[in-house]
């Protein structure tokens, strides 16, 4: 039946095609946002927490300790159930996991109950992260790919900048308390959004028997590709550069180059800002280069400048231009080694697209939590230790990369909207 003349004219096709996947894009963003501003937004709370609590700084700091191992562990768990169950339902019931515990949060009456509770979180959100990447390489291979994780990482990268801002400010102005709310809030949001938004992506043709036997098979079959081990160890080592920086950077920034705390949070944020800037960029030259050259160029990148901050700090020079400068080139780099390594490994395997989404997750969060804690080793007053983690993550990035080998990239079957 022909439209009426008072009917607005419906979009062409394309248009509407287009339209479906910006919006699927902006919430699978949404997905990778929220986990690092729950990471990130209650720090500046935890002195109040502290002593709400009645605990000290170091019972605090193990409810983030819970909230990192929930996160590993709940990609392990959600990456297999995917293969099995669709892409659907595993995002939406760990959100709406994540977004309950979160607002448990806000009540919890003791240490004890919040740390089950960020545990909880962090089993619930992994799976926005690990079953969003496995949506993606379910719809897009090689460049589209590469490209959508180039904006996905640079969305998400905007976390680290406004999370420790906004927690800050909230809790001078109405508690530490109110900071989880409003992060049930966000999670909440997400659950609505995917719920509308994000479609089935996993036919099931394609999906994989569930069971303890078969998630070991389907988590054997990604470990025994040479090529996925390659780019995951490139992407895991990379990003435990990353952590050894996070670490050591209170030392650095503080203590070495003398700056105040204001000082070094908008240090901080810049440094966060400029892998922001680098994922949009690598998202704009695909295309022009292949992910595989792109992964290359930012270990390379990542390497040279660490290994130039290690010599320059072992030989007593320096200085916040030579630190600033060198750090810049290093967070450059990592922007070209998040959304290109996660492309090349996830893409590896293809078949098994949950699993290997989940052991990359899991073996970033491995590293960063063995990284971490080495970075204090030389004492607060040095830098040596962190520019040596830096440079050793990279070199071992570089050497896994070398053991892997660029694979054509084959035609995708369909575009990101699932279309044949």
């Amino acid at each position: 039946m022909p439209p009426s003349p008072s009917s607005p004219p419906r979009p062409p096709r394309a248009v509407r095609r287009a339209r479906a996947s910006a919006a699927l894009t902006a919430v699978l963003a949404l997905l990778s946002f929220v986990m690092p501003l729950a990471t990130d937004m209650y720090l500046p709370a935890f002195p109040r927490m502290a002593a709400d609590l009645g605990t000290d700084a170091s019972g605090v700091q193990l409810t983030l300790t819970a909230f990192m191992v929930g996160l590993a562990l709940g990609q392990l768990v959600f990456g297999p159930l995917s293969d099995r169950f669709g892409r659907r339902r595993p995002i939406l019931v760990g959100t709406g996991v994540c977004a309950c515990a979160t607002a448990l949060c806000a009540v919890a009456p003791t240490l004890e109950w919040m740390i089950l509770l960020r545990w909880l979180t962090g089993v619930g959100g992994a799976a926005g992260l690990v079953v969003g990447r496995a949506v993606v390489a379910d719809l897009a291979r090689g460049e589209q790919a590469a490209r959508l994780f180039g904006i996905l990482m640079a969305l998400g990268g905007v976390a680290p900048i406004v999370a420790p801002l906004a927690g800050g400010a909230v809790v001078t102005a109405t508690g530490w308390r109110a900071v989880f709310w409003v992060l049930a809030a966000a999670s909440l949001v997400t659950f609505a959004a995917a719920y509308a938004i994000v479609p089935e992506s996993l036919p099931p043709a394609r999906r994989t028997p569930v069971g303890a036997a078969a998630v070991a098979r389907s988590v054997r079959s990604v470990l025994a590709d040479r090529a996925y081990l390659g780019f995951t160890g490139a992407f895991a080592f990379g990003s435990a550069a990353l952590f050894c920086y996070i670490a050591g950077s209170p030392f650095l920034l503080q203590n070495v180059l003398g700056l105040s705390v204001g000082q070094s949070s908008a240090a901080f944020a810049a440094g966060a800002l400029t892998a922001t800037l680098s994922s949009a960029l690598s998202a704009r030259l695909v295309g022009s280069f292949s992910p595989w050259s792109l992964l290359l160029a930012g270990l390379v990148l990542l390497a040279v400048a660490a290994a130039t901050a290690l010599a320059v700090t072992a030989l007593d020079r320096l200085g916040r231009i030579e630190a600033f400068t060198l750090l810049g080139l290093a967070f450059l780099g990592l922007g070209l080694v998040f959304a290109n390594g996660t492309t090349l490994a996830v893409g590896a395997v293809p078949h098994a697209a949950g699993a290997g989404s989940a052991v990359l997750g899991t073996a970033q969060s491995a590293l960063g939590a063995l990284a971490a804690p080495l970075m204090g080793l030389g004492g607060d007053r040095t830098a040596l230790p962190m520019f040596l983690g830096m440079t050793g993550s990279a070199a071992l990035a570089l050497l896994c990369l070398a053991s892997a080998r660029p694979r054509p990239a084959a035609a995708p079957h369909r575009d990101f909207l699932g279309n044949s």
